[in-house]
Order: structure tokens, then sequence, then C-alpha cells
């Protein structure tokens, strides 16, 4: 696992631990696949945070509160902020502590 400074710099395979905060309602947007539910987070640790972008079934594994590891994630750029995804193929993430 890298903290979230070092997963700013790095693209791809990131393996990070965090919790999530400010977790955003569901909305529906449309891709080039069609419509898919997502949802916006931020990944905090002790020193920094990230923006995590929820896509489908991921949405509704976290809570607000919960620390979750992330395996596989990337990062990318969208109105000039870092966020972080999780790949559907090759990343996972896991609920490590509920907070509910």
């Amino acid at each position: 696992m890298i903290s979230i400074a070092e997963a700013k710099s790095r693209r791809d395979n990131i393996d990070v631990e965090g919790i999530i905060k400010e977790l955003s309602e569901p909305r529906t947007v449309r891709t080039k696949y069609g419509e898919a539910q997502v949802c916006d987070a931020y990944l905090t640790d002790d020193q920094d945070r990230i923006k995590l972008t929820l896509w489908g079934d991921d949405i509704k594994k976290v809570n607000d509160g919960d620390k979750v590891q992330i395996r596989g994630g990337y990062t990318s750029e969208f109105r000039n902020e870092i966020q972080l995804s999780v790949p559907r193929k090759n990343g996972e993430i896991t609920v490590v502590k509920s907070d509910s």
C-alpha cells in the first residue's frame, strides 16, 4: 500500500488504503457504453486526500466513514483535479473496517 500523496503522482496499478469521506448521492450519467451510476467521495489518510470516483456496484459497497483498500486503481485528471478510480476488470475496492 502507498500513501495518498504518492498515489497522486502515479497513473495506474495503485494500491492504497484510506477512509471514505463526503460520499455523494449516486447519479446517472451517459457513457459510450450506455447509462451508468456514479458517485464521488474523498479517500483520506492521515496526511492527504484524493477525489474518488465510484462506479456501478462499487457504490453500494461503501459508506461514509468506512476504511477501504483499493487495489489496481488508476488516476486521471478531470476539471483540474486528480481523481482516483477503480477499473471494472482488474481493480478492487474492499471495506476493511465499516463505520456503520
